[in-house]
């Protein structure tokens, strides 16, 4: 019986092929679209993913994000090393400026301030160049990807002199870094050299980053620096998700992803059902046949969920890819650097093609198991 219930599928390849398309379809959209929401609001995290070595972040009590953040004064490192349990404690700057390139373009750039002597905070892998670069005079670092937008038509950055802030600055390497949520461009110099960059404020060391001693859990060392400096510090974990709740709670990304993943669920229940029941309606008379012949309700109730059952996994076999190549296939892009499938969303379009499936087929097969046998005859 399961083997008529296929090639009764089969067999009307115009109705196989819509239902495979919207199932199809369905996985893409849903999959793609949260791949896409998933990468962008981690973007939100990765000037901490960028810092693997520091347990604690600590800034002033106004401050929410990496780049939502207001200076301390420079006793507050001194303030920070002096709590017990913390191993190491460095100071970080990360501020925006205006670059005048030779060409006379103006552009908006984050500058990052590494500690002079250990360079904790420059990204572990340079493209170009070496990180003793950064010991000659006027030096910066620029991530790759401002790199691409700073320099168009794949010119050479190395060596080009920038007017930053009214300062030279000189760039002597390519840093791998991960984009940030605006994708804007990066340099990376010296906390010292970055002082010169950053507007003559009273204060403007933006983060002391910690590490916590033997013994010493992150949320232990983070608590202890609130309670003895009043500043406010969080652990490498806390201070990530801060970003990425940023970005969730005061942009409308989650509702306008959200809007396209639902639209892809109705779409697929559309296409579907409408298919679907078209596909019972005209086997309606062999349904009818069957159930003359003596095959039970049960038994229908089967093949149903086999023709389904095919269906969702071509369909959604094929999306899957469909999804896996358009991700492939951007990956050059440098919007799109870093993007990747977290293994929960396949889970999800899984369940959205269940629930597709099992709504449409339920609908179409009340007509099914309605139909009298005898009406086949007449």
């Amino acid at each position: 019986m399961l083997w008529i219930a296929i090639r009764m599928l089969t067999g009307d390849k115009q109705k196989f092929y819509g239902l495979v398309f919207g199932i199809a379809f369905s996985t893409l959209l849903i999959t793609q679209q949260l791949t896409i929401f998933i990468n962008l609001i981690e973007r939100g995290a990765s000037a901490v993913y960028s810092e693997p070595t520091a347990d604690v972040w600590v800034m002033d009590p106004v401050s929410r994000t990496p780049d939502v953040n207001f200076p301390m004064p420079a006793t507050a490192l001194d303030k920070v090393r002096g709590v017990p349990g913390v191993e190491w404690a460095v100071p970080h700057l990360r501020a925006g400026a205006s670059v005048r390139t030779s060409d006379g373009d103006l552009e908006g750039v984050s500058i990052v301030g590494v500690d002079d002597a250990t360079l904790i905070g420059l990204p572990k892998r340079l493209i170009e160049g070496d990180i003793s670069v950064l010991s000659q005079p006027d030096s910066v670092i620029i991530d790759d990807v401002g790199a691409g937008k700073l320099f168009e038509n794949g010119a050479d950055p190395i060596g080009a002199r920038l007017e930053l802030n009214d300062q030279r600055a000189v760039i002597r390497g390519i840093a791998d870094a991960i984009p940030t949520f605006t994708s804007q461009v990066t340099l990376y110099t010296k906390y010292s050299q970055a002082l010169n960059y950053v507007p003559g404020t009273r204060n403007r060391m933006t983060f002391v980053i910690a590490n916590a001693a033997d013994g010493i859990t992150h949320e232990e060392l983070a608590s202890r620096i609130e309670e003895q400096t009043g500043l406010r510090a969080r652990t490498r974990e806390e201070f990530a998700q801060d970003g990425i709740d940023f970005i969730i709670e005061n942009t409308g990304i989650p509702l306008n992803f959200g809007i396209t993943v639902a639209l892809g669920f109705i779409v697929g229940v559309a296409i579907v059902g409408l298919t679907f029941s078209l596909f019972i309606r005209d086997n309606i008379k062999q349904f009818g046949a069957l159930k003359a012949i003596g095959v039970t309700n049960a038994k229908i109730r089967k093949m149903v969920t086999v023709q389904a059952g095919l269906v969702g996994l071509i369909g959604y076999g094929l999306g899957i890819l469909a999804t896996v190549a358009f991700i492939w296939g951007f990956s050059g892009n440098p919007d799109f650097k870093g993007f990747y499938i977290p293994w929960q969303i396949p889970l999800i379009s899984c369940a959205a093609v269940f629930v597709i499936l099992g709504l449409t087929g339920w609908l179409s097969l009340r007509t099914v198991l309605k139909t009298e046998p005898a009406a086949v005859f007449r």
